[in-house]
């Protein structure tokens, strides 16, 4: 297990901490299948990762859009960062075959961003959203 629940803060918007929650899921079982080195699971679960990320980060910019989040340029820059190096780790994977940098990377890198990012910017994005479900 890469991240405990508890390590993500909640934010006071309930859709947002849903996304998280699955998020953290499927990192998890992803990062699981990378220790393992079990590289076909890596193939399947890459692609759900990239789905969950992309989901995550389009479903909370919509709703960015929407109330006209003043900092929604900002919160969105830091999601574009993290797709592009999503999809350079995956192109070196497909390359490569090295569960090892994705391990490097999922442990030293994208833990450490989500755990900060949710903290500064989703709790923001979230008191500015309200609870919308």
């Amino acid at each position: 297990m890469l991240i405990k629940d508890k390590e993500i803060q909640h934010v006071s918007n309930d859709m947002m901490n849903i996304l998280h929650e699955e998020e953290i899921r499927i990192i998890n079982e992803f990062h699981d299948a990378v220790v393992a080195k079990e590289s076909e699971k890596i193939d399947e679960l890459f692609k759900v990762v990239q789905f969950d990320v992309e989901d995550h980060f389009s479903t909370e910019e919509a709703m960015m859009e929407e109330s006209k989040f003043y900092a929604m340029q900002m919160h969105k820059s830091e999601h574009d960062t993290m797709r592009q190096k999503l999809d350079k780790l995956q192109k070196n994977w497909e390359s490569h075959r090295d569960p090892e940098e994705i391990q490097r990377f999922l442990e030293d890198e994208f833990k450490h961003w989500l755990v900060l990012h949710v903290a500064r910017w989703d709790s923001e994005t979230a008191m500015h959203l309200g609870d919308s479900m």
